[in-house]
């Protein structure tokens, strides 16, 4: 399932669908505090991002980025500068969401 990301309110609303299918409580997700939780999922707009993306792997939610095809091998290249060890991982995503 595809969800467009419009804000941290969509997010934090697909985090806390995600929880409660799979009957997950708030305090139960490793590396956060349930007050951290609290906020995303009611969309505080000032959640740490790095954090985010720790509760989406806890949840086993997947973020992809959609550049525009016609930058792609112009954003690889200098992505290959900033993440060198895996922008090729990266590149290989997201021909094969974009196809």
């Amino acid at each position: 399932m595809r969800l467009p990301v419009t804000s941290v309110e969509s997010v934090g609303a697909a985090i806390r669908a995600v929880r409660k299918v799979s009957g997950i409580r708030q305090d139960d997700v490793p590396g956060v505090s349930h007050v951290f939780l609290r906020d995303l999922e009611k969309g505080k707009d000032t959640v740490q991002f790095g954090r985010v993306i720790k509760v989406l792997e806890e949840l086993g939610i997947r973020m992809v980025l959609e550049l525009p095809e016609s930058q792609a091998e112009a954003v690889t290249l200098v992505m290959g500068k900033y993440l060198p060890n895996v922008s090729t991982q990266h590149t290989r995503i997201l021909k094969k969401e974009g196809e």
